[in-house]
């Protein structure tokens, strides 16, 4: 088989920003314990790192949520955009099957199912960074260019933590 037919972790989300022709830096990066030291590894601050949220609908399905560091998911908020009465948040096991990313490390770039994305509206005019698809990695990119490219929905979604 040839790896770079079928690249894995980071290599599938640089594969798949390419296909959109979206610019992404994708670096590695020391692990780190928390949000903030993150954000203090990254010299950035820490609204500028974007959790990519994997979301179950009541009928199975999944849906990513893009939101900032220092926020959280407002689920009224959520679910009045989305239309629907019940959303949450699936096991590990669940969000793995669902994107091929292991939670730390999910993005929708690459994810092996094109689920819609709905980002929070304060990461607009943003360079951000967020997760690259594999542990020890992470990628900054233009949060406009990535909303458009993913044809995200863009709603208040969130609230401070």
């Amino acid at each position: 088989m040839n790896p770079a037919a079928n690249p894995t972790g980071h290599g599938r989300v640089a594969a798949d920003a390419a296909a959109r022709g979206l610019a992404v830096d994708i670096f590695a990066r020391p692990v780190a314990g928390s949000l903030t030291e993150a954000a203090a590894l990254l010299g950035i601050d820490i609204a500028d790192i974007v959790k990519s949220l994997v979301v179950k609908r009541s009928d199975g399905a999944f849906l990513f949520a893009l939101v900032p560091g220092g926020r959280s998911i407002s689920w009224p908020k959520l679910r009045a955009v989305v239309g629907v009465n019940k959303l949450q948040m699936p096991a590990a096991e669940l969000a793995l099957a669902a994107t091929g990313y292991e939670r730390g490390t999910i993005t929708p770039l690459g994810s092996t199912t094109a689920w819609p994305v709905f980002a929070d509206e304060s990461i607009r005019g943003r360079r951000v960074s967020m997760g690259a698809g594999e542990h020890g990695y992470s990628l900054f990119v233009e949060a406009d260019a990535l909303i458009s490219a993913l044809n995200a929905t863009v709603a208040d979604i969130s609230v401070p933590e």
